[in-house]
C-alpha cells in the first residue's frame, strides 16, 4: 500500500489548545522521570491552569483515592463532566482535555483520522503487543520520520528502544487515549486481515487489460469471499463509511492496486489503496451478500443489501457493478431510511416553496416533474412527497430503475428491460392495478412520456423526473421528445428544479463582513436580479466535527414553476424556453441562484457553493 493515502492533513492541530491553557505552567520534560500520568498530577495541573476549582478538585481526588490505575486519567476526568472556569466555559470532554494535555506538556496535538492513515505501513513499525504495552500508535511513516501518537507524555523509554531499530527520527504527538486504544485494535486487525487475504487470494493482480477481462466470466478462479479476513475488511469498510457520513462507496480496480473512495457531502475522497487480490475477494463478498452472480464479470449487475450501522440504525446499500479495463468496479450507494420521515423544511424548502409544492401534489390528477442532474436529490424529494401522500385511502405505485429505497407504504416495481418491462410497458401494466398515484423513475423517451400523459388524462397523479438545468427547460425537453404542446398544457401541473448545496459546519463556521471579493461574487450570483446584499456572511473554518472541511451535510435549493394560465398559453403556442422562464419569474418563480442567495444570507452556505452548483441566469433583463 502506497504512502499516497497517508495525508499529512491527518489534522495535526497546532499547539494552541482548545481550552487555552497556558504553556508557562508546563513542567519541564527533563525534570520528569519516565512514568505514566497519575490522576492527582493531572487534576493539580488543571487547577494550576485555572480550569478547575481547587475545592472541587480536592474533593474529587479524595473520592477517587482508589482510582483504577489502568484507566487513563483524562478518561476518568472527562466522566466527571466538569465545566471549564475559563470562557466559554465548555465541558471538559475527552477531546478538549487531550488538547489541553498537548499544550501543557508542549507536544503537538493530533486527531487521528483513520481514513488518512496507511494502516499497512504504520503497523509494520512495531508489533501490536509493543504498541499496547506502551499505549502508543504509529500514525504516519515518511522518508524522513515516524510519527507516533501517545497519551503518556512522560513515558519515553520506548523511544530510546525504537530509534535504533527504525533508523529514523521519531516525532511524538499527543492523541486521545480512547482513540489510541480503539485504533490499536482496528489497525492491527485490519492489517492482519489484508495479509491473510493476500496469502489465500489470487495473486495474479486481476485482469491487466480488457481482452483478459472478457475471459473472466469463463474462467473458474475461486476467491474465498467468505474467508474471515475478507469478512472483517468488508465490515470495517462499511463501518467507516457510515461513521464518515459517506453517501457512496467506490471500489475501483487499477493496474497494480485497487482504490477505495468515499463520496462525502458530494465530494469524492480517496481513502484506501487495497492489493488487487484482496479487492477482488472483497467485491465477490459484497456480490454474494447482494444476491448477485459472482461468476459473471462481463456485464453490469445491480443488487442491494440491508445492514445496520454501529449504533443499530438500519441502512440500505444499492450495489452496481461495471466491467472496466482492470477488473470489476463496484459502487455502493448508501440510503438512510430516515430521509423519508424528514420534514420538507429539513430538506431545504422555504415557506413559499413548500406551500407551492404541497399545493401541486394535492391535485387528484396531472403530471408533476422534478428536474436536475444525477445526485441532486430528486429521488429523496419524490419519496418524501409520496410518503406524505400514501394514506390508507390511496394506492401509490412506483416504477423505478432501479428501486432506490424499499418502502412498505408503496407498491414498487423494478424495470427489467431484458424481459420487456420498460418504463412505458410498466406504466401500461400499472394502469390496470387501480392506482391513484404513479411515480415514474424517469421520462427518457417519447413512449414513456406518452404513457405518463395518458395516465394523467385518465385521472391519475403522475410524478416523474427529467434531466434538465432548470424548471422551464423541462417543458421544451418534452416538446423536443415529440410530445404535443397542447397535451403538456392540459396535463402538467408544475415543474420543480433542484440542486444540493454543501452546508457550513455549525460547529466552526465563522461570521464576517462582506469583503471586496465577496461583493463581486455576490453581484455575480444575483445578477441580473436585484437582491439586497447581506451585512455579513459566514465562512468555513474547519474542525474535528467536519474533518477540517468546514462543511457538514447538504441541503436542497429549489426552483418551483407552477403552470399558470399564461404559461399554459405560451406552452400551447410553442414559446421558447426564455419566454417561459421570463413569464414564470414574473409570476413568482425564484431561480435557483436566488434560492441559493437566500441560503447564503441565512448563514447556511457560501456564495462559492451556490455559484458552483446553480446554473447562471440566461436573461437579458432584470427582475
Amino acid at each position: 500500500m502506497r504512502r499516497g493515502i497517508i495525508d499529512a492533513s491527518c489534522v495535526i492541530v497546532g499547539v494552541r489548545a482548545f481550552l487555552s491553557a497556558t504553556a508557562m505552567n508546563a513542567p519541564s520534560v527533563e525534570t520528569k522521570t519516565d512514568h505514566r500520568l497519575t490522576l492527582p498530577e493531572v487534576v493539580d495541573a488543571l487547577v494550576a491552569d485555572g480550569l478547575v476549582d481547587a475545592v472541587i478538585a480536592e474533593t474529587y481526588k479524595k473520592e477517587r483515592r482508589y482510582f483504577r490505575g489502568d484507566q487513563h486519567p483524562l478518561i476518568a476526568i472527562s466522566e466527571a463532566h466538569w465545566k471549564s472556569l475559563k470562557p466559554p466555559h465548555r465541558t471538559l470532554d475527552l477531546d478538549g482535555l487531550t488538547q489541553w494535555l498537548a499544550n501543557w506538556c508542549g507536544i503537538p496535538y493530533l486527531h487521528i483520522d483513520p481514513l488518512k492513515v496507511n494502516f499497512s505501513t504504520v503497523t509494520e513499525v512495531m508489533s501490536s503487543v509493543y504498541a499496547t504495552r506502551f499505549r502508543i500508535l504509529p500514525v504516519e511513516v515518511t522518508a524522513h520520520e515516524v510519527v507516533i501518537a501517545t497519551a503518556e507524555p512522560w513515558q519515553r523509554g520506548w523511544e530510546a528502544e525504537m530509534a535504533p531499530i527504525l533508523k529514523k527520527p521519531i516525532r511524538r504527538v499527543i492523541s486521545s487515549p480512547d482513540d489510541i486504544a480503539r485504533y490499536q485494535v482496528e489497525f492491527y486487525n485490519l492489517a492482519k486481515s489484508v495479509k491473510g487475504a493476500m496469502l489465500k487470494g489470487d495473486t495474479s493482480g486481476g485482469a491487466s487489460n480488457f481482452e483478459q477481462l472478457v475471459e473472466l466470466g469463463k474462467s473458474n478462479k475461486n476467491f474465498d469471499a467468505n474467508d474471515q479476513h475478507i469478512v472483517r475488511i468488508v465490515d470495517w469498510l462499511w463501518q467507516y463509511a457510515f461513521d464518515q457520513r459517506a453517501s457512496d462507496i467506490h471500489v475501483e480496480p487499477r493496474r497494480t492496486m485497487g482504490l477505495v473512495r468515499f463520496r462525502i457531502d458530494g465530494v469524492l475522497h480517496q481513502v484506501y489503496q487495497i492489493p488487487m487480490a484482496v479487492l477482488s475477494a472483497m467485491t465477490s463478498r459484497i456480490k454474494i451478500l447482494g444476491r448477485m452472480d459472482v461468476v459473471e464479470k462481463r456485464r453490469p449487475q445491480d443488487g442491494r443489501i440491508k445492514t445496520r450501522t454501529p449504533d443499530g440504525t438500519e441502512v440500505e446499500l444499492r450495489l452496481a457493478t461495471l466491467p472496466t479495463a482492470f477488473g470489476e468496479k463496484l459502487v455502493m450507494r448508501i440510503f438512510d431510511p430516515d430521509v423519508l420521515v424528514r420534514d420538507f423544511s429539513e430538506l431545504g424548502f422555504d415557506a413559499d416553496e413548500e406551500a407551492n409544492w404541497k399545493k401541486m401534489s394535492a391535485n387528484p390528477n396531472g403530471i408533476i416533474l422534478v428536474t436536475g442532474p444525477t445526485g441532486s436529490g430528486k429521488t429523496v424529494t419524490l419519496y418524501s412527497t409520496l410518503k406524505t401522500l400514501a394514506t390508507p385511502e390511496v394506492n401509490v405505485c412506483t416504477l423505478e430503475d432501479p428501486i432506490e429505497m424499499v418502502e412498505s407504504a408503496f407498491n414498487q416495481v423494478q424495470v427489467q428491460a431484458d424481459i420487456g418491462v420498460n418504463f412505458a410497458a410498466g406504466i401500461r401494466s400499472l394502469m390496470r392495478q387501480d392506482p391513484d398515484i404513479i411515480m415514474v423513475g424517469e421520462i427518457r423517451d417519447l413512449e414513456t412520456a406518452d404513457m405518463a400523459i395518458q395516465a394523467a388524462l385518465t385521472g391519475h397523479l403522475v410524478l416523474s423526473t427529467l434531466h434538465t438545468n432548470d424548471a422551464p427547460s423541462a417543458i421544451t425537453r418534452l416538446v423536443d421528445l415529440g410530445v404535443a404542446p397542447y397535451l403538456l398544457s392540459a396535463t402538467v401541473i408544475g415543474v420543480m428544479a433542484q440542486r444540493l448545496l454543501r452546508t457550513l459546519c455549525p460547529h466552526c463556521k465563522q461570521p464576517g463582513g462582506m469583503r471586496e471579493e465577496d461583493e463581486l461574487a455576490w453581484n455575480a450570483l444575483v445578477s441580473p436580479w436585484k437582491a439586497a446584499k447581506p451585512q455579513q456572511i459566514y465562512r468555513p473554518a474547519g474542525c474535528l466535527e467536519c474533518r477540517m472541511t468546514g462543511f457538514m451535510g447538504r441541503i436542497g435549493v429549489y426552483e418551483v414553476m407552477t403552470m399558470t394560465p399564461e404559461i399554459k398559453r405560451l406552452v400551447a403556442n410553442r414559446a421558447d424556453v426564455s419566454k417561459l422562464r421570463e413569464q414564470a419569474i414574473r409570476e413568482g418563480m425564484k431561480p435557483l441562484r436566488i434560492a441559493g442567495a437566500r441560503k447564503v444570507a441565512a448563514g447556511v452556505t457560501t456564495i462559492e457553493e451556490v455559484l458552483k452548483i446553480a446554473p447562471p441566469a440566461e436573461l437579458d433583463w432584470a427582475k
